[in-house]
């Protein structure tokens, strides 16, 4: 049937909004499609460009080289050495079962390094390395790149690692390196340095390298590389080269280090050389010692325990860490306190009959029959207790503490060492304040033979030494400027003590080396040239009961090793124009004169001859023992080798 055509006008104009409906919905589209282009190719065209570049190339951080150190004479004692290891990347094995069963068959892995391997593949991204092996031979390294082609993803890498030329020679004073722990992330500032959390990266741990951690490591680089959608590296961009740590010197001389180390073998003991002027630490040995190189390699649990476990306490550094009563050699200091104080006259003289009674109690000297009459330096040379009661009373302990706190006793110096103590230089207050209790007068009996509450260390001790021997406030110092020391550096300075108490004191310690009543007599030095005065020292680790007294003190022989009494000597020399200063203590050694006082002695000789001495330096009667043991002690001490000199450049 033909439509009408009104029908036809009404269906047209139908069609006509139908069209434009759509024209229009169509064109909103497009310029909405349009605007979007537009803003994405145009007004945000640079940031997303930006973010492109982002998942292309990657940053990377480049690893510096660490600070090497030197002793004062140039060897190097910290070093980097190249070595290789293995890696494996997880994206690039393909069938990582197959390549780890290749690998533990060729590097002859155990199944424990297997579960580890696979523990990190699996904490990691996929095309990060893990180390399969660390510290590879060459023989090791041959048999990998023969079967390059049937191990997809395993390469072998080049990296620096620390090393300790000298083992445990520098052990304590130089530390060692680890891996990062969780305690070594923590800061308090926010993100630790994100060169602590590169694989296998190792940080100082102990003494040196642990306290001077952040001038040793350096400053990372940053290596720009593009990237393939999985992350593999495709090319090198740029590289930022990373700042290699500072090098640093130490003060420490590596022959007489090595020297001192053999010659405190078998003892539980600390030993340290300081020269007198200036307060270079040159020797500072704690015996026994370990190999840091354990540390960094991957100490095993049984060797760690078994340096953990011991009674002679390896890990730790006696010469800082050691908390010891000084016994005798504290009575210089209150032989200067007596003096300075006017209290009591050089010449004057106590009588000793084997103990004196002081409040109803008696306190003995350590000769039963007593020393008789004995004025100041015989009360040094004879190492007199009765005496040093008789000091005591007059001066008080105010009067000890003041000069024990003049000469450096009780005091923390500004070292690079681990777990450094105060010690104990006691008081009236430290008393209150400790225990709540007053000062009694047998605390100052005790203080002034170094027993009770007086705890001192040996670095303490030694700079007691060197201030006795200077008249100077000389300071140990363990680090010096790289090179050697600045110019225009200041001397340490004066004590304030009379020229006349030093010289009756010093005195007195030459005579106990050196008069034939001198209890270290038996250990002088024969060459008048580089005599020494010195004072020996015998701390008791248990107290005497009345008791056991009576019925006879066993000797230290008979004594459990634990219970025995620590031998100290103090020394310095040449006497006659002070260089050296030596302290020893022998843990549970008995007594000074015959445990520390014969090492001291040698240590000086080395240190006065720079080296082994000749036999003459010793006392005729002597010499064919010491022949014997000057050629043990030749087989066993590093040659004294050529020396490297220090550069400070890297190539």
């Amino acid at each position: 049937m033909r439509r009408s055509e009104r029908d036809l006008a009404k269906a047209a104009r139908v069609t006509t909004r139908r069209s434009l409906l759509l024209g229009g919905m169509m064109t909103s589209v497009v310029g909405v499609l349009g605007f979007r282009m537009w803003q994405l190719g145009v007004r945000d065209a640079e940031e997303y460009y930006l973010l492109a570049e982002e998942n292309r190339i990657n940053l990377r951080l480049v690893r510096p080289d660490r600070g090497r150190i030197f002793d004062r004479a140039g060897k190097i004692v910290a070093d980097n050495e190249h070595t290789y290891r293995i890696t494996l990347v997880n994206e690039e094995a393909r069938d990582v079962d197959d390549v780890l069963a290749k690998l533990q068959r060729l590097l002859g892995l155990t199944s424990e390094d297997i579960d580890r391997i696979r523990e990190q593949l699996d904490r990691v991204r996929g095309f990060v390395p893990v180390t399969v092996k660390d510290r590879v031979t060459w023989e090791e390294l041959s048999i990998i790149a023969l079967n390059t082609p049937a191990l997809p993803g395993v390469h072998p890498e080049m990296v620096l690692s620390r090393v300790y030329p000298f083992g445990p020679d520098f052990a304590h004073q130089v530390g060692y390196v680890g891996p990062v722990s969780d305690s070594d992330l923590a800061t308090k500032d926010g993100e630790p340095d994100p060169l602590l959390r590169s694989p296998d990266y190792q940080i100082g741990k102990t003494a040196l390298e642990r306290i001077h951690e952040r001038a040793l490591r350096g400053e990372p680089g940053a290596q720009r590389v593009e990237v393939n959608a999985s992350g593999r590296t495709m090319r090198e961009l740029a590289l930022d080269p990373p700042t290699p740590g500072s090098d640093m010197q130490i003060t420490l001389d590596h022959h007489l280090q090595n020297f001192m180390r053999v010659r405190l073998e078998g003892q539980s003991a600390a030993a340290i050389v300081m020269d007198v002027t200036n307060g270079d630490l040159l020797g500072c040995t704690s015996a026994p010692a370990f190999d840091p190189n354990l540390f960094v390699r991957g100490i095993s649990s049984k060797d760690y325990s078994g340096l953990r476990d011991s009674e002679f306490r390896p890990l730790a550094d006696k010469t800082v860490q050691g908390a010891y009563p000084p016994g005798s050699t504290i009575k210089m200091s209150n032989a200067l306190a007596a003096l300075e104080s006017g209290v009591m006259d050089p010449a004057e003289t106590v009588t000793c009959n084997g103990y004196v009674e002081i409040s109803g109690r008696r306190f003995h000297c350590w000769k039963s029959g007593g020393h008789g009459r004995v004025d100041m330096v015989g009360a040094l040379r004879q190492s007199c207790d009765v005496y040093f009661y008789e000091v005591a009373q007059r001066i008080g302990i105010d009067g000890i503490f003041a000069m024990n706190d003049r000469l450096g006793l009780g005091q923390k110096y500004d070292l690079p060492l681990s777990g450094m103590v105060h010690g104990n230089n006691p008081s009236r207050a430290w008393k209150q304040e400790r225990y709540g209790q007053d000062w009694l007068i047998g605390d100052t009996i005790n203080a002034s033979i170094g027993q009770g509450f007086t705890l001192t260390s040996p670095i303490q001790l030694a700079t007691m030494t060197a201030r006795l021997a200077s008249g100077t406030a000389v300071l140990p110092r363990l680090v010096r400027p790289l090179g050697g020391a600045s110019p225009g550096e200041p001397a340490p300075a004066s004590l304030g003590l009379s020229a006349e108490a030093l010289a009756i004191v010093r005195q007195g310690m030459f005579e106990v080396s050196n008069h034939e009543r001198g209890t270290a007599y038996g250990s002088r030095i024969a060459d008048v040239t580089k005599a020494m005065a010195g004072k020996t020292g015998t701390s008791q680790v248990f107290s005497i009961t009345a008791a056991e007294r009576a019925a006879g003190v066993r000797s230290q022989d008979e004594l459990p090793w634990n219970r025995r009494d620590h031998g100290l000597f103090v020394a310095f020399a040449p006497f006659d124009a002070p260089r050296y200063a030596v302290t020893v203590v022998v843990e549970h050694g008995g007594g000074g004169s015959t445990a520390a006082a014969p090492i001291a002695r040698d240590i000086m000789l080395f240190a006065q001859h720079g080296g082994l001495p000749p036999e003459d330096a010793y006392p005729t009667a002597q010499r064919a023992r010491i022949r014997e043991d000057l050629a043990q002690l030749s087989e066993r001490i590093l040659p004294p080798d050529g020396v490297t000199p220090i550069t400070v450049s890297r190539t």
